[in-house]
């Protein structure tokens, strides 16, 4: 059975895209087997510290390569993606040896499907943000450009916590289940 990694773009507990990530390993349930990603004890991706790799560094490289797709579920920061998500994937983006620039990274041809919880935006500009930088020559993830899901949150997500998703957000999220399973082929 093939495996998803679930990458959170938000460290709150009780993060809006948590629940959506929740959303969508509801609806994939028994097609394929759920991993989420913690990474909340990365350290900043910082050249000196490199090598050796820190063991947290080497988890997550091992997590990411022994999954078949990514699945990314992250809110939109000042129009961008989150820092602690930029700094995961510039982790990812080094080189797996020192000096050696030929070994393919864990993230490289990994299959990428996109979704975020958000405000007024629908996290839009992080979505468009985070395929720019993940199919950078390098990085070479293999994201699915459409579909994608944007959940642009209810008045109860900001009163009361919770994410509610109206009947056309519940089936554009279950379209871009179907095709990423698809697409993962």
């Amino acid at each position: 059975m093939k495996k998803v990694l679930f990458i959170v773009g938000s460290l709150r507990k009780e993060s809006f895209n948590r629940k959506l990530a929740q959303e969508v390993e509801k609806m994939i349930a028994g097609r394929v087997t759920v991993e989420y990603l913690e990474y909340s004890d990365l350290p900043f991706m910082n050249q000196d510290m490199e090598f050796p790799v820190p063991e947290v560094v080497d988890r997550v490289r091992r997590q990411v390569d022994e999954a078949d797709g990514l699945w990314i579920c992250s809110p939109e920061y000042n129009y961008s993606y989150p820092g602690h998500l930029k700094n995961l994937i510039d982790w990812l983006s080094r080189p797996l040896v020192s000096g050696d620039n030929q070994t393919p990274l864990a993230i490289n041809g990994k299959k990428v499907a996109l979704s975020g919880a958000g405000g007024g935006g629908a996290t839009a500009r992080c979505r468009a943000k985070l395929v720019e930088l993940l199919t950078l020559p390098f990085i070479k993830a293999d994201v699915m450009i459409e579909p994608q899901t944007g959940i642009q949150l209810g008045e109860e997500a900001w009163t009361e916590g919770r994410m509610v998703l109206t009947d056309e957000q519940y089936s554009a999220l279950s379209g871009q289940v179907e095709a990423f399973l698809n697409f993962m082929q």
